[in-house]
């Protein structure tokens, strides 16, 4: 089953202020380019949605109360959700901070079969947090996500697996979890316009045209999913941040400050979990919001904060960039687990020394407070400071965990 919070962060700064409830209102983030983060179903119905800035939010809606974000509370939410459902699954993944996977094909029997338990979750959840939540129910993840989607918002609603066939043959192949704007209109040129006419279009074709995904898009028209809920942290691929900045910048030196505090970033939380890798990926969003990847790959494994501002540097340099900089991001990726070997040469030794005193230093007394002196001015640091967000990738543990 799917545990889908509804309006998730509008509803919880509804509960923390009984006086925005049955309001529109639309929580944003804290600087001054913010957009909707998300909004009440009460300022849905005036068509104010996700990613809107706030002059087309208001123009919607001239009522729309905007509340700034409070991204620590969602957080710690989401956290104690999770111990509400162990209590009826042994397998729980929090795919999202406002979605939980539950398998409970070895548990529902105990509580009374899966409606039962999706009626008493709504209502603990309901009782303990004040929250509204959807559940979706069916045979696998794919169509969990379907049901909890067609049962939004505030409902519970199972699809079995006799019935599949009935509810996906009519079914836009656009619902369906993983099909995105871009490949529903690529289907839509083929003459397949709904789930039930993907499920019986020859998987010879769809290879033809989407190379190895052609079979997986098959088989979700048929319903079918063999990805599991997984009751363990998932390896890491990747470990990266963003950041929208404050303002465009165009100069070296503001890009250097920003590149340097995001390999930080990068860097501090891959040794903190013990990740090395040897791909460095710089994102760069310019401000006509064009966006870019550039890669590039390193000889040897790494973690060292300077490793990855170097060869960040390195895909700038490279660049002619064309307008002023809204977004810039960086990760790493190629990982395999860091050994702890000690480096042959004394002045490696001397740096990785020097990277576990900064990160023992930040850990006790906050992000920040100790920094490197790539940084230009305190003015300059001030102003391109990142407002904390929730990644979509963020977990409420392991290395997805990022400080909100």
């Amino acid at each position: 089953m799917l545990v889908d919070m509804d309006a998730y962060f509008a509803s919880v700064e509804q509960r923390c202020n009984p006086a925005l409830c049955g309001k529109p209102i639309a929580v944003i983030g804290s600087d001054k380019r913010t957009v909707v983060t998300t909004c009440s179903y009460e300022a849905r119905a005036y068509g104010v949605k996700t990613g809107m800035n706030v002059y087309e939010a208001k123009k919607l809606c001239p009522g729309l109360i905007f509340v700034t974000g409070n991204n620590r509370k969602y957080a710690y939410t989401c956290a104690e959700l999770a111990k509400t459902y162990a209590v009826y699954a042994d397998k729980v993944e929090v795919y999202s901070i406002d979605e939980s996977f539950l398998d409970v094909t070895d548990t529902h029997h105990l509580f009374g079969g899966p409606i039962a338990i999706g009626n008493d979750i709504k209502k603990e959840i309901k009782r303990l947090f004040g929250l509204n939540v959807t559940i979706g129910i069916s045979y696998n993840k794919l169509m969990a996500k379907l049901a909890s989607d067609l049962a939004k918002p505030d409902g519970l609603r199972l699809i079995g697996r006799e019935e599949a066939p009935l509810v996906l043959e009519d079914l836009p192949a656009g619902k369906l979890w993983g099909i995105g704007r871009g490949t529903e209109s690529r289907l839509r040129l083929m003459g397949i316009n709904t789930c039930g006419e993907l499920g019986r279009a020859p998987v010879t074709l769809l290879r033809n045209k989407f190379g190895i995904i052609g079979s997986r898009l098959k088989a979700m028209g048929l319903g079918l999913d063999a990805s599991v809920v997984s009751g363990e942290q998932i390896g890491a691929k990747s470990v990266g941040h963003s950041m929208t900045l404050p303002r465009d910048i165009y100069k070296r030196e503001e890009i250097e400050a920003c590149l340097m505090r995001l390999s930080e970033m990068v860097g501090r939380r891959s040794r903190k979990h013990s990740l090395m890798g040897r791909v460095i990926t710089v994102v760069i969003r310019y401000k006509s919001f064009k966006t870019f990847t550039r890669q590039k790959r390193m000889l040897n494994f790494t973690n060292d904060t300077h490793d990855i501002y170097f060869r960040a540097m390195e895909i700038i340099d490279s660049e002619r960039l064309e307008e002023p900089v809204r977004l810039l991001g960086i990760s790493l990726s190629g990982i395999v687990e860091d050994c702890g070997q000690e480096p042959l040469f004394e002045e490696e030794r001397r740096r990785r020394k020097l990277l576990r005193a900064m990160d023992a230093i930040n850990d006790r007394f906050g992000d920040g407070a100790i920094e490197w002196a790539i940084y230009k001015s305190a003015e300059t640091s001030a102003s391109l400071r990142p407002v904390p967000v929730i990644s979509p990738a963020w977990r409420p543990g392991g290395v997805r965990k990022t400080s909100v």
